[in-house]
Order: C-alpha cells, then sequence, then structure tokens
C-alpha cells in the first residue's frame, strides 16, 4: 500500500505541511518545555528519542487514518513553530482537531488561524461532518482558541487518571 500524500495547506500567515526528520530539533525543544507539555498526554516532557518516535507516530497517524497532524511554519520560513491538524488513535472518543505551540509562537492567533485552515479541509476533502477536541479543564488559551472556533463544551472524557472536557462541533 502507497503512503497517502500529505496535503500542504496555507493560510494567511502559516502553512500547515508534513513533518519530516528536519523538524526533531525545534519539536524537541518544545517536547522538552514544561509548560508545553502539561496538557498533553500525561504531561510528562519527552528527550529527543521519545519525540522522534513521536514525529514518526504523527506521520504513521496518516498511514493508518488517512489524516494526521501537521508542521506549523510561518509563511517563507521552514522553521517549524507548532503543530495541528487531526487524531483519532484506538479508543479516542471522536475525529479531534488539536495544536500545539511552541511558546514564542503561543498568544499570535497561530492556533486559531491553523484550526480553522485544518477544519475546512476536514470538511472540503475528509467529508468529515462532526470535530471534537479533547482539553483538560486548566488549559484556558485552548478552551479560548475551541470556542473560537465554534466548539462547545459537550461532555467530560475520563483519560487515564485525568479528565479532560471534550468541545465539539458540526461542520
Amino acid at each position: 500500500m502507497a503512503p497517502p500524500m500529505i496535503p500542504t495547506l496555507i493560510s494567511e500567515r502559516l502553512v500547515l505541511r508534513p513533518l519530516a526528520e528536519r523538524d526533531l530539533d525545534a519539536y524537541a525543544r518544545m517536547t522538552a518545555d514544561p509548560a508545553v507539555m502539561r496538557y498533553l498526554g500525561d504531561g510528562k516532557v519527552l528527550n529527543r528519542e521519545e519525540t522522534w518516535r513521536s514525529i514518526a507516530s504523527m506521520l504513521g497517524h496518516w498511514q493508518m487514518r488517512g489524516f494526521g497532524m501537521w508542521a506549523l511554519t510561518l509563511r517563507g520560513d521552514e522553521e517549524m513553530i507548532g503543530r495541528a491538524g487531526f487524531m483519532q488513535p484506538e479508543g479516542w472518543p471522536g475525529f479531534e482537531v488539536g495544536w500545539t505551540l511552541a511558546p514564542e509562537a503561543q498568544g499570535k492567533g497561530y492556533a486559531t488561524e491553523a484550526a480553522h485552515c485544518a477544519l475546512k479541509y476536514a470538511s472540503e476533502e475528509l467529508g468529515k461532518r462532526e470535530v471534537i477536541s479533547v482539553i483538560y479543564p486548566e488549559n484556558g488559551p485552548s478552551i479560548r482558541v475551541a470556542e473560537k472556533i465554534g466548539e462547545k463544551y459537550l461532555r467530560d472524557w475520563k483519560r487515564g487518571d485525568r479528565t479532560a472536557h471534550i468541545y465539539g462541533m458540526t461542520l
């Protein structure tokens, strides 16, 4: 089976492009930052090898599901400033849109812009009609992004020993 073509999307300020090994340094800085990682997974920082496996896993998600995460860059700059896109691993409560930004890229509207761009793709190219975001209740910035893109609180979801809010909407 041939690997799926991962499209590149372009918004006003951002490029959403396939993740690549060249992103390892920038992504390793993000995943080593406790402030970035506190709302992802179990909240633990990753070392470089774990970060490499994380990139490989995100690329594998495209292979297995036909959608996944993109590397975010500013238009005209190849340096990864975050990630955004979709995931729905086994046992997940639905088709999720998510985002994670490096500290220096936070608070500039990039997550909202990337999510809008990705959601257009989900609707027009993937034919998706519903989307969720799994967000820990103490993650105020992500809750604000979810609300800006039109998501509403739906319910709580227990993940391991943590409880997350599920936000969602119809596309």
